[in-house]
């Protein structure tokens, strides 16, 4: 088969991918990282993300086939099942080696992150503990970036709080669209049993409770993250009068629905960032 290099690019899920690069990257500026730390790290979580996410597009081929998903381009064949499985273990592989130079804490703490990624995955997508992946995962990222230091510490408890959080509030959130199409192939996450309604409203209650953590655990409790969690409030009520006005009409969440959603999630990593050297233990 004959298949062009942007099609490999696309099955890595590049927009999720970025994200959380880009996550990782402001937290690491944010705490103080040297530059080259920063740097090493933003390629670490990026060769991870890539992996995790070609093994999505690998593994659920299948299943994203049966439901007609044009967005897929293992599922489309556009690309081999074959080069996106060795892509995907090479660039876990290269992620493990170079998280080897940031220390072996920081090493252990990034191993956990991409085995919840991989776990996610390989099966716990199906059960009601799929939100263990992404709640574990994202918990761990603000140790990852700590324990990456010069001097390696651990991260407040509240900031491994805020993003085990915002993990529960992402896998939520990224559901929400393919519900109906995860349910047609015997998908039934935690989300999937719970239904439309709660999941929207799990994903809102997440994201207040993170705003929450950073602006009330720290100790300093800084103005602007208690006017960060103000405004993450507002959001999260807009966001539901908007759900609960898409229900009413019979049909799902709206696109501004998913743009609130992310809005709010920025601003809580924009606090995160802001807190800097609070989020050392």
């Amino acid at each position: 088969m004959r298949w062009q290099p942007r099609s490999l690019a696309l099955a890595t899920h590049p927009g999720p991918t970025v994200a959380v690069t880009l996550i990782v990257v402001v937290l690491a500026a944010g705490v103080g990282l040297d530059p080259w730390r920063i740097a090493l790290l933003g390629a670490v979580l990026l060769l991870n993300q890539l992996s995790v996410g070609l093994s999505n597009d690998w593994l659920d081929a299948e299943r994203d086939r049966a439901v007609g998903r044009t967005d897929k381009p293992v599922a489309l064949g556009l690309v081999p099942a074959s080069a996106v499985r060795l892509a995907a273990f090479a660039t876990a592989g290269m992620a493990v080696i170079l998280s080897i130079l940031l220390g072996p804490a920081a090493a252990l703490a990034h191993a956990v992150f991409l085995a919840a990624g991989w776990s996610y995955n390989l099966g716990l997508k199906r059960t009601p503990l799929s939100v263990l992946p992404y709640g574990i995962g994202f918990g761990t990222l603000p140790a990852v970036v700590t324990l990456s230091a010069e001097d390696p510490r651990g991260a407040a408890w509240w900031a491994i709080g805020a993003g085990a959080a915002l993990g529960v509030a992402a896998h939520f959130a990224n559901v929400l669209p393919d519900l109906e199409d995860d349910a047609r192939t015997g998908i039934r996450g935690l989300p999937h049993r719970l239904g439309r309604a709660p999941t929207e409203a799990i994903t809102w209650i997440a994201l207040v409770a993170a705003a929450a953590l950073v602006a009330l655990g720290n100790a300093a409790r800084s103005p602007v993250a208690i006017a960060g969690l103000v405004a993450v409030v507002v959001i999260a009520v807009v966001g539901v009068a908007v759900g609960r006005s898409a229900a009413a009409r019979g049909g799902p969440a709206t696109r501004l629905s998913f743009r609130l959603i992310l809005a709010a999630a920025v601003l809580v990593v924009l606090l995160l960032a802001l807190d800097g050297d609070a989020i050392l233990a």
